[in-house]
């Protein structure tokens, strides 16, 4: 393989890494430390060009491929065993237009590089909650942020892709051309091609937002859940929040007799004038007496990040599951609060969702992600420092979801959060629903030999 490597390194701008090579190690390392894969060939790509040629070359030499953008995902898609590595983390560059409020993105660029570029205008796409997550693997999934009670999923902003297919050719994807490949992206996940570049729509946000995170102690209950479950019924259309349950760290920003303890954040956005937010997000804050109350209006940049020390690149062990719920009863509520009374790991968090407002109102039909109608989800986020307790973090995790699996929606799961996605094809049946055998369709034809595969796979028809 070695003279194909170097004919290889000589048509493309990027760089290329195999194993023993200086830069390896570094080059397949992602965010979740327990990801150690090894791949054939690594190949950091400068443009579409490149990513073309690696394209090629893995068809040459019939590898899988495996595509890097932000390297966030939990399950490590990015990282491949013996195949080839498409990197695209040195493709970065946003571009906006702000009289068409429309912005384009190479597909390494991370949500920090967009909402940096876009709020310079006072414009914003719905994002992740953590900065340096991907934009290209977040939003291929469907991409669940703060923006998505009043602008919807990444994907409902997605007005177009450039994408390498499996065959090499670099073609464009929008409601007029390839109409079929740009339904399957958005929620399809990288089954279809290597995106190097998104087009969004923006909308006007910031640069102050309100951002309400009253944290209250595990011993609180049940109540201040059911007020939020009840007070957002109706503000689902402003609205974007979640309930966090963690643990105090040992951090002087938290009272000293409140390090250890199990809490819940009630953090919320308002995606709105701040002021308005203010005044309507405060009975959040005054449902008992909090452990301590981050709230506040803050720039909208600086919310982006707020998440970002909660999940440092590579410094700990991962393990993702997720339900969307067909309800918040008081007994899924109860269920909730017993599961998360004592985790094995003092890093984990768990979190219920809010949905409905512009998310519910795409039809299951108009795009991949498939059905809309779930009023929750609640994602379980396992984090741990050694190795040598994967088995009993990993166990809890699963066992909690299927606790929680009879209050589930149909089965279905975001498939950003799915742990390594053990339960194989009936995970995509359940969550695809009715538009499964669409995506198989159009896999056969973008992807007919599977090359994508490192992924939620879809297999082809």
């Amino acid at each position: 393989m070695n003279n194909t490597v170097e004919t290889l390194n000589g048509k493309i701008k990027g760089d290329v890494f195999s194993e023993g090579s200086e830069g390896f190690d570094q080059a397949r390392s992602v965010w979740n430390a327990m990801i150690d894969r090894r791949p054939a060939l690594i190949v950091q790509c400068k443009h579409a060009g490149d990513v073309q040629q690696a394209v090629n070359y893995a068809n040459q030499q019939n590898l899988p491929i495996s595509i890097r953008g932000g390297a966030h995902n939990v399950a490590g898609h990015a990282v491949c065993d013996a195949g080839l590595m498409i990197d695209l983390s040195q493709m970065r560059g946003v571009s906006v237009d702000a009289d068409a409020r429309t912005a384009w993105v190479q597909g390494g660029a991370t949500w920090g590089d967009v909402d940096a570029a876009t709020q310079v205008h006072g414009l914003a796409t719905p994002g992740g909650l953590i900065s340096d997550t991907g934009v290209g693997g977040l939003t291929l999934s469907g991409g669940i942020g703060w923006l998505r009670s009043r602008y919807g999923l990444c994907i409902d902003n997605m007005l177009s892709a450039e994408v390498v297919c499996a065959d090499g050719k670099l073609v464009n994807a929008s409601e007029t051309e390839n109409s079929d490949l740009f339904w399957a992206l958005r929620g399809g996940g990288g089954n279809f091609g290597v995106v190097t570049g998104f087009e969004f729509r923006l909308h006007e946000i910031g640069p102050e937002v309100m951002f309400c995170a009253p944290i209250y102690a595990l011993e609180a209950g049940a109540e201040p859940i059911r007020f939020w479950r009840d007070f957002l019924a109706d503000k689902s259309d402003r609205v974007g929040s979640l309930i966090e349950f963690s643990t105090v760290p040992e951090d002087d920003e938290f009272p000293q007799e409140s390090w250890g303890k199990r809490v819940y954040t009630m953090a919320a956005v308002y995606a709105g004038d701040a002021t308005e937010g203010e005044a309507l997000l405060q009975p959040l804050r005054e449902l008992a007496e909090p452990v301590t109350d981050f709230s506040g209006r803050m720039d909208y940049c600086e919310l982006q990040k707020l998440f970002d020390t909660l999940m440092p690149a590579g410094e700990f062990r991962s393990y993702w599951k997720s339900h969307y719920l067909s309800a918040l009863s008081d007994e899924v509520i109860a269920t909730i609060l017993q599961g998360n009374a004592e985790p094995p790991s003092a890093n984990t968090l768990t979190s219920i969702w809010n949905f409905g407002g512009a998310t519910a109102e795409v039809a299951a039909e108009a795009t991949a992600f498939g059905d809309r109608s779930m009023p929750y989800m609640f994602s379980i986020d396992s984090v741990w420092p050694e190795a040598s307790e994967d088995e009993k973090n990993i166990t809890w995790t699963r066992d909690f979801w299927q606790q929680m699996r009879p209050f589930s929606d149909q089965g279905r799961m975001y498939l950003n959060f799915l742990g390594i996605g053990e339960e194989g094809d009936q995970l995509l049946k359940d969550t695809f629903g009715d538009n499964y055998t669409r995506l198989r369709e159009i896999k056969q034809k973008y992807d007919p030999d599977n090359r994508f595969r490192f992924n939620q796979n879809i297999k082809p028809a």
